[in-house]
């Protein structure tokens, strides 16, 4: 099955990113679950954790050449962004 790719990201907060998908939805995804796996424990410094983008081709958000989450990941465990949050992203 083929997902959405991702657009554009934003970090909202030091664990929340606002990810954007082609299908014009919107998801908040929390990355604390994954701060426990030493590949993301970079991810617990928050301006490291706000220099998120997207990778090419839209099939991950990256932060270095080490650090990124799929857009499968972002798509299946992502929960929709609140109306206020997709407001706000418009903006």
């Amino acid at each position: 099955m083929n997902f959405p790719k991702v657009i554009a990201v934003q970090a909202l907060d030091e664990k929340t990113l606002l990810v954007e998908f082609n299908n014009n939805e919107i998801k908040e995804y929390d990355v604390s679950p994954l701060l426990s796996n030493s590949m993301f424990a970079p991810l617990r410094n928050p301006f490291f954790f706000k220099s998120v983008h997207v990778e090419p081709g839209g099939y991950a958000v990256a932060w270095n050449d080490e650090v990124d989450i799929s857009e499968y990941e972002l798509w299946k465990h992502g929960r929709p962004a609140s109306l206020l949050l997709q407001s706000r992203k418009k903006r």
